[in-house]
């Protein structure tokens, strides 16, 4: 491995310790919204199977989101904040 490369990680290693122990503050924080489906759920005012048919999961899918014990990913991610920013045009589209 090149010297310069190995002293990068060392020193990317160090900030990450220190990162960790809220000695320095970080670059960057990214935050990534999940969707809160039963929110999503309640404000479109459908019951479980009904909303879980509407977007094409199992109903036991979307009890998990629901429960918290998985999070929706991806295309269901997506589609949950579409119905939850535009009720309207995303029920229209998918009825």
């Amino acid at each position: 491995m090149d010297k310069t490369l190995f002293e990068d990680l060392q020193q990317s290693l160090k900030e990450a310790v220190a990162i960790r122990r809220s000695e320095i503050a970080p670059g960057k924080v990214t935050e990534i919204h999940t969707p809160d489906a039963k929110a999503i759920r309640d404000k479109v005012g459908l019951s479980q199977t009904e909303f879980a048919q509407l977007i094409g999961v199992k109903v036991a899918t979307l009890r998990n989101w629901e429960q918290n014990r998985r999070k929706p990913t991806g295309a269901a991610a997506a589609l949950l904040t579409i119905v939850e920013k535009e009720p309207a045009a995303a029920l229209r589209a998918l009825h």
